[in-house]
C-alpha cells in the first residue's frame, strides 16, 4: 500500500506516537493479506487500538494477535476485525447489529465506515466502559444495549448486517430472524473447532459460506 498523507497519518491533525505503528499494522497485517475495501482500510488507520486495550498491553497494541482483557475476553486480532468488517460490505447509513461490544474496538471500526451501529454486550462492566470511551471519542452513530446478544436486539430489527464477536456452539435462530432480506451475518461458530461463517439471507433461503478457521471466546448468554 502506498503511503499518502491525510488527517489519519503522521502529517495530519490526528497524529499520535502510535500512528506509524498503525500504518505498519495496516500495510503488513491487513492489506498484505488481501483486504482491499477502502472504507475498512481507512477505519483501521484511524481507530487508535491502543485506547481499547488494557494499559499493560499498550505497547503491544498493534501486534498481529488478539489481546487479553478482563472478564476472560479479548480485543480481536486486527486482521480478523478488518476481515469481518469487509465481509459486511460496510457503507454509510447501513444498519449493523454487533453482538459483543467487548472493548469497543470493533464497534469503533464499524462506526468509522459510516454504518449505524447497534451494539449489545452482556457483561455490564465492559458495556459501560466501552460506551464511555466511544462517547468520549465523539461517535454519534452507535447505540448501546446491555443484554443478551444471543437474542439480538429485536425492537430495532431488521438489520442489513450483523457481526458476532464471540462464538456460540450453534447458529442463534433469533439473529437469523432479525436479518433483513439481502443482509449478511458474520459469525464464528463452534466449540473446540470454530469456523468463521458468512450467512446471506436470500429470497431462496440462507446461503452459508465458510470463511476461515478462528478462535474466539465462547459466547455468554442466558438460558431464559
Amino acid at each position: 500500500m502506498d503511503r499518502f498523507y491525510s488527517p489519519h497519518t503522521p502529517a495530519g491533525k490526528d497524529y499520535d506516537k502510535y500512528a506509524d505503528k498503525r500504518w505498519e499494522m495496516v500495510e503488513n497485517q491487513i492489506v498484505a493479506r488481501g483486504i482491499s475495501n477502502t472504507r475498512v482500510i481507512d477505519a483501521m488507520l484511524k481507530v487508535k487500538r491502543h485506547l481499547f486495550v488494557p494499559e499493560k498491553y499498550i505497547d503491544a497494541s498493534y501486534g498481529d494477535n488478539p489481546i487479553p482483557m478482563e472478564k476472560g475476553q479479548t480485543v480481536s486480532q486486527p486482521y480478523i476485525v478488518a476481515l469481518m468488517t469487509e465481509l459486511l460490505d460496510p457503507m454509510p447509513g447501513k444498519k449493523i447489529l454487533e453482538v459483543g461490544t467487548g472493548s469497543g474496538y470493533q464497534t469503533a471500526v464499524l462506526a468509522e465506515t459510516g454504518c449505524n451501529v447497534y451494539t449489545v454486550e452482556i457483561i455490564e462492566d465492559l458495556a459501560i466502559r466501552a460506551h464511555t470511551l466511544l462517547d468520549k471519542l465523539g461517535y454519534t452513530n452507535i447505540r448501546f444495549k446491555i443484554g443478551d446478544g444471543y437474542k439480538g436486539w429485536e425492537e430495532n430489527a431488521p438489520y442489513e448486517g450483523m457481526i458476532v464477536t464471540a462464538a456460540p456452539s450453534d447458529m442463534p435462530d433469533q439473529l437469523v430472524e432479525q436479518l433483513s432480506l439481502g443482509g449478511r451475518l458474520i459469525i464464528p461458530v463452534g466449540e473446540a473447532n470454530q469456523e468463521l461463517q458468512l450467512i446471506e439471507k436470500t429470497s431462496e433461503g440462507l446461503k452459508k459460506k465458510r470463511v476461515t478457521s478462528v478462535r474466539f471466546v465462547p459466547m455468554t448468554h442466558s438460558s431464559n
